[in-house]
C-alpha cells in the first residue's frame, strides 16, 4: 500500500492509475473519493492520476490536527512523494491549501486548477444568495456539524445534489459517514471557514490558478453563488488567473473538466467554453 509519512509522523495513504504528467486530485474537507472517479477515468488515457486520503479519512491514519496549516504541510509531503505534480484539481477549500503549496513550492507543484470555486474568503461573497454569504449560516451549519455530523452531511449533500433518491442519499452519507473522521470533517470546515489569507497566494499564481465555473452549479440556496455572480470576484481576486466555462461539474462533465486540466498542464490559456455552453 503506497503511503507517505506527514512531517508529523501521520501515514497518508495515495493511489494512482493511468502514466505521464502527474494530475493529483485534492478533496474538500467531507468528501468521499469517489466523487473523483468519473474524471479520473477520462484523464488517465494521458495522465498519471494520483489521489490520497487525507488524514482523518480513508485508509490514511485518523491521527490530528486536522486544520488548515496541517492540510497545507499534509498535501505539500503528498506532492514530494508522488511528484512534482503538474496540476492539482481542487474543490472547495482543497483551493485554499493548494494555491499555498503551488506558491512556496512551484518545484513540486505547478498550476491548480478550481472546480466551481476559488480560494477567496466567505466575506468576499457577502450580498449574494448563496447560504455562505451569512455568517450566521455558516455558523449553524458548523455547530450542527460538531452535534449531528450525520445530520449536517445528510443536509450537506441534499442541497447539492437535489436529483437523488432517497436510497441514494441515505447510502450516500452513510459512505461518507464511513470515509471520515467526524472531528476530522468539523475542524476542516471550520478552518476553512475562519481562513482570510489563501487570496495572496492565488493572486501571486498568475495564470498558474485555473478557475472553472459553470452555469449548472451554485445559485439561490446553495452553499455558493451561481456563477455570474462569482464571476467578478474571481476577476477581482486573482485578475491574472485563467479563467474557464463548463457545462456542469467533474461528475456530469468530467470530459470537460478534463480538457481545462489539460490546457493548465499545457500552459495553455484556458478559455476553453463559450459561458453558457
Amino acid at each position: 500500500m503506497p503511503e507517505v509519512t506527514a512531517p508529523d509522523g501521520v501515514k497518508l495513504y495515495w493511489q494512482e492509475r493511468g502514466s505521464g504528467p502527474v494530475v493529483l486530485l485534492a478533496p474538500y474537507w467531507s468528501m468521499h473519493l469517489s466523487v473523483f472517479d468519473p474524471i479520473e477515468a477520462v484523464l488517465a488515457a494521458d495522465f498519471r492520476v494520483v489521489r490520497y486520503d487525507e488524514r482523518g479519512t480513508g485508509q490514511s491514519e485518523r491521527t490530528g490536527p486536522f486544520d488548515l496549516a496541517t492540510g497545507v504541510t499534509d498535501l505539500e509531503a503528498v506532492c514530494e512523494a508522488v511528484g512534482p505534480v503538474e496540476v492539482a484539481l481542487c474543490l472547495v477549500d482543497a483551493s485554499n491549501r493548494a494555491v499555498r503549496v503551488a506558491d512556496s513550492r512551484p518545484d513540486v507543484l505547478r498550476s491548480v486548477v478550481c472546480m466551481g470555486s476559488a480560494p477567496f474568503e466567505a466575506r468576499s461573497l457577502r450580498g449574494s444568495d448563496s447560504l455562505i454569504s451569512s455568517e450566521a449560516v455558516v455558523e449553524a451549519f458548523l455547530q450542527q456539524l460538531e452535534a449531528d455530523p450525520r445530520g449536517a452531511i445528510r443536509s450537506a449533500l441534499a442541497g447539492a445534489n437535489t436529483g437523488l433518491s432517497e436510497e441514494e442519499l441515505r447510502d450516500r452519507v452513510q459512505g461518507q459517514m464511513e470515509y471520515i473522521d467526524p472531528e476530522a470533517s468539523s475542524e476542516r470546515a471550520r478552518s476553512w471557514a475562519a481562513d482570510t489569507a489563501a487570496a495572496e497566494p492565488g493572486r501571486r499564481l498568475g495564470g498558474r490558478l485555473h478557475v472553472c465555473l459553470s452555469e449548472a452549479l451554485g445559485g439561490r440556496d446553495s452553499w455558493f453563488p451561481a456563477a455570474s455572480e462569482l464571476e467578478p470576484v474571481v476577476s477581482q481576486a486573482f485578475p491574472d488567473a485563467m479563467v474557464c466555462w463548463t457545462s456542469d461539474g467533474i461528475v456530469t462533465a468530467p470530459v470537460e473538466a478534463a480538457a481545462a486540466i489539460r490546457r493548465a498542464a499545457s500552459g495553455e490559456p484556458a478559455q476553453a467554453y463559450d459561458r453558457g455552453a
